[in-house]
């Protein structure tokens, strides 16, 4: 107990002094006027209220990640909660920051853009892509859990749940921003913040042990599976990920003035970061310690869904259980309706499209609807494993491009230079020895070749470096 409510003491300390500091760093304008006025349509582009701008980014980031991430990234033992407090801190509210706050200075452009700018034309090119495809990933992903559970509560089977949530999607990424999901989502966000709040009372006055296990070292409890690099990508979305800075544009459009970028942008990750260390320690609890964690999910019948199911419904009651449960369904599918709209905007950027008119905002979405429906038939935990693989090397992409904004603006750049390089090691050494979605290849040539890119690039950085110093701020 006593480790868990350190971990949430530094994570809340973090917002308000790292925080600061990265704030600080950056320099905020607050008589700059933000790209919600310069460039107000009523679709995208709209002015919202601060609390409004700060619900719907916690539930854009707050998916699966933070609940069925930790879930399983917990089962690699206590490393798991230095994790999601350190990476939450340096990593993924930084990253989250600091991609809206380029956003914001360039007339509120999607990620792809900003990364174009700092990285080069090919680089742009190519993240393009692949964010498309990883939000077309989280689309579909996040049907397919809800769907499930919400077969299991109700009569309506899983087939029929999944178009409801997609038809939802649908509308979700076609109207306004203002019009669904500005006015649905203080639903939601009741729904989700009762789930942590109630587990948290539980943790804390149920006369609950949280066997931390730090006595027994940070080695992996995951048998084979080692702690590094395959831990910190399961624990994506409660600590850093890339899907994250997809989604800082979005609300970056939203916002009426710069200094509400860090309670909204580093607080929301903040506030995840704590979700995901309230299932952590509530899944631990629940199964007295990792051995029972580990039986818990080889049970026939068994899984991360029916875990957050069991814990819900056991600890709060079945009424407070099955809020709880809401609470899960909501985060996936505030997740994935904006995964969807931010393709669209990402589209539209691209090739130029106007979103003003409906008919061009379906003419742009209709491929996209088609492929995410298609992805959907994918066996679900083989979505997973690349949708995370796939979020934590955005991540990489965005920190660089980051790291370059900061030297090129002449600030200190190390604050997401050493997340740049970790992230860049940790993304690499996964895709090289994962032995079912990656090449297989030997633990220790992995990890060798992963730090070895993380140094290639800060070499390539450090190359580049007097050439962006004299590059005038602008």
């Amino acid at each position: 107990m006593t480790s868990f409510l350190i971990a949430i003491a530094v994570l809340i300390g973090g917002y308000f002094i790292y925080g600061a500091l990265v704030e600080k760093i950056f320099g905020i304008r607050r008589s700059k006027p933000t790209p919600a006025f310069l460039r107000r349509d009523g679709v995208d582009y709209a002015p919202m209220a601060t609390w409004k701008v700060f619900l719907i980014q916690f539930l854009n980031i707050a998916g699966l990640g933070p609940i069925f991430g930790a879930i399983m990234g917990v089962m690699f033992g206590p490393a798991a909660f230095i994790w999601i407090v350190l990476g939450t801190i340096f990593g993924g509210a930084v990253h989250d920051f600091l991609a809206a706050m380029m956003s914001l200075r360039s007339g509120g452009s999607s990620l792809p853009e900003s990364i174009g700018r700092e990285l080069g034309r090919p680089v742009k090119l190519f993240v393009r892509g692949w964010s498309v495809i990883l939000l077309i990933l989280v689309g579909a992903v996040f049907v397919v859990s809800p769907a499930d559970l919400l077969a299991g509560m109700t009569p309506l089977d899983k087939t029929v749940w999944i178009c409801i949530i997609f038809a939802y999607y649908m509308a979700a990424t076609l109207l306004p921003i203002d019009k669904l999901i500005g006015k649905i989502y203080p639903i939601f966000g009741a729904a989700l913040l009762f789930m942590a709040l109630g587990l948290l009372i539980v943790l804390l006055a149920g006369g609950l042990e949280i066997p931390s296990g730090f006595e027994d070292g940070l080695q992996s409890r995951n048998g084979s599976m080692p702690v590094f690099p395959m831990m910190f990508v399961s624990i994506a979305c409660g600590a850093i990920s890339g899907f994250h800075a997809t989604q800082s544009p979005m609300m970056a459009r939203c916002l009426t003035n710069e200094r509400l970028a860090r309670p909204i942008f580093y607080g929301a990750m903040v506030c995840e970061g704590l979700v995901a260390l309230i299932w952590a320690a509530a899944a631990i609890a629940f199964a007295n310690g990792y051995d029972g964690l580990k039986e818990y999910m080889a049970a026939e019948g068994h899984s991360t869904a029916s875990l957050v199911k069991d814990i819900s419904l056991d600890w709060l009651g079945t009424i407070g259980g099955i809020l709880a449960v809401m609470g899960v369904i909501a985060a996936p599918i505030t997740t994935g309706d904006t995964a969807l709209r931010s393709t669209r905007l990402m589209v539209a950027d691209f090739l130029h499209i106007d979103q003003r008119k409906f008919v061009k905002r379906l003419m742009v979405c209709i491929p996209i609807f088609a492929l995410a429906f298609v992805i959907m038939l994918i066996d679900f935990d083989v979505l997973w494993r690349y949708f995370a693989w796939c979020n934590q090397t955005l991540a990489v992409f965005t920190l660089w491009a980051v790291t370059v904004y900061l030297a090129r603006h002449r600030k200190a750049y190390v604050v997401t230079l050493l997340p740049a390089m970790f992230m860049t090691a940790v993304s690499v050494s996964y895709i090289l020895y994962a032995p079912k979605e990656g090449f297989g290849l030997d633990y220790t040539l992995s990890v060798t070749l992963g730090a070895g890119a993380g140094i290639a690039c800060l070499l390539a950085f450090l190359y580049a470096l007097p050439r962006l110093k004299k590059t005038s701020a602008k």
